[in-house]
């Protein structure tokens, strides 16, 4: 079967690397001069099944409220006259709840989990090199209420498989020595040795290659404007080069892995995806210090931070501001990251040679991702991913070239437009 993919960022290569793996004839179509330009390019790099928590929990509508208009704050609401942000946030309310957080945990679990086996198979099938470290993830706390509040969802995750661990402040600096500048305001910490990290980019990258070999076409600097539908289902897209002459693309099947964009793709088919753009930003520098710098992954839970050793370099990331598909690099907040990092391991990084990037990453409210088929019959959906894209992109990618061929998947998770056959095996239902 023909099968054209949408996006060429981490969905969509592994997306790719999967259908062909599972026989398909198959296409990327990305906007971009390289794969992996966007959403993927200087994300957190952590494998992060122990980041499952959502944005949106019991918590969050106060804290939301506290950092309006605070123009360094962890999550920003940008209020606009924007109707698709409006109905984003009354959805993200709805999912605040303790019984749809507990549900949304549970399915961000069971996929990354499921990704993160899958990522250490292609890792060594491929040999795929990507700066990455199996060291764990630790999060560490600052304030001892946030600490506290970590518990539940920790033991949770724990009861899903995920052994994150809750650990005392000195249990976290041996686990990672440059802490011991801070263990005085250390309230405590959780430590998941399974997770991972590493260079989403490079990995993308390097899989693309694969895919080459493997016989995958990939059409970059094509711009998608449109998936024209015949009959009920998708007959063909309409594209740009980088010349701007018209192309038209057509195959049996298509995956929308576009992430952001997503939902502008696929409106004008009646299908409403509930995915609005969150920007997110990054810093890299240089290690300055290797004394100071740390070497295990870490999550600064109260800022909303996430630390990468990737090599000789330092990725720091994180923040999320809703502000529509604006792009422009607020230095504010780039200031705000470099200036925690200074303060957690100073002289750890060279700061004056700091590069700063953002990118819009296609946030649900329930931080759970969208994938499966779509109410338009040979149209399939892997978007959505929020700030998990790297986390999720294997066993989302695997996922949805299985349900493409009219394979069940092999997690149990709550996939769009699938229902549960009844020869499923009962640890593969998906939940309801």
């Amino acid at each position: 079967m023909k099968v054209i993919v949408l996006g060429a960022g981490l969905l969509g290569v592994t997306s790719a690397y999967f259908l062909r793996q599972q026989g398909h004839d198959v296409t990327v179509v990305d906007r971009q001069a390289t794969p992996s330009a966007e959403t993927s390019f200087a994300n957190g790099g952590q494998i992060s099944v122990s980041h499952a928590e959502p944005w949106a929990n019991p918590s969050a509508p106060l804290k939301v409220l506290k950092w309006l208009g605070q123009e360094d704050a962890p999550l920003l609401f940008r209020i606009r006259a924007d109707m698709r942000q409006w109905m984003w946030g009354l959805q993200f309310l709805r999912e605040c709840t303790p019984a749809r957080t507990r549900h949304n945990i549970e399915q961000i679990v069971r996929l990354g989990t499921y990704s993160r086996d899958t990522l250490q198979q292609v890792r060594a099938d491929r040999g795929i090199q990507y700066d990455q470290r199996t060291q764990g993830i630790l999060h560490f706390y600052t304030n001892p209420k946030e600490f506290e509040g970590a518990e539940a969802p920790a033991k949770q995750m724990r009861d899903l498989g995920c052994d994150r661990r809750v650990i005392s402040a000195d249990d976290a600096v041996k686990i990672e020595p440059a802490l011991a500048h801070i263990l005085p305001q250390l309230a405590g910490a959780t430590y998941t040795a399974e997770d991972e990290s590493g260079d989403a980019n490079q990995f993308a990258r390097e899989l693309v290659k694969r895919c080459e070999e493997d016989g995958v076409q990939f059409l970059m600097s094509h711009t998608v404007t449109a998936l024209r539908s015949v009959a009920g289902e998708i007959d063909h897209v309409e594209a740009t080069d980088s010349e701007g002459r018209f192309q038209r693309l057509k195959a049996d099947a298509y995956v929308l892995a576009m992430g952001s964009l997503s939902p502008l793709i696929a409106k004008p088919l009646g299908i409403e995806l509930p995915i609005y753009p969150a920007k997110g930003y990054s810093v890299t520098m240089p290690v300055k210090d290797a004394r100071m710098a740390h070497q295990v992954s870490l999550t600064d839970d109260e800022y909303k931070l996430v630390f990468s050793r990737l090599g000789d370099r330092l990725r720091i990331a994180g923040t999320a501001e809703l502000n529509g598909y604006d792009r422009d690099l607020n230095r504010v907040r780039c200031e705000a990251i470099v200036r925690r990092v200074e303060e957690l391991f100073p002289g750890a990084g060279d700061t004056e040679r700091a590069q700063f990037w953002t990118g819009l990453r296609p946030a649900t409210p329930s931080n759970v991702p969208i994938i499966g088929r779509s109410k338009v019959k040979n149209l399939f959906l892997n978007t959505g991913h929020g700030t998990l894209g790297w986390t999720h992109a294997c066993g989302s990618g695997k996922s949805i070239a299985r349900i493409v061929s009219g394979l069940q998947p092999e997690v149990n998770f709550a996939f769009t437009g699938l229902s549960a056959p009844t020869d499923w095996p009962q640890q593969l239902k998906p939940a309801a």
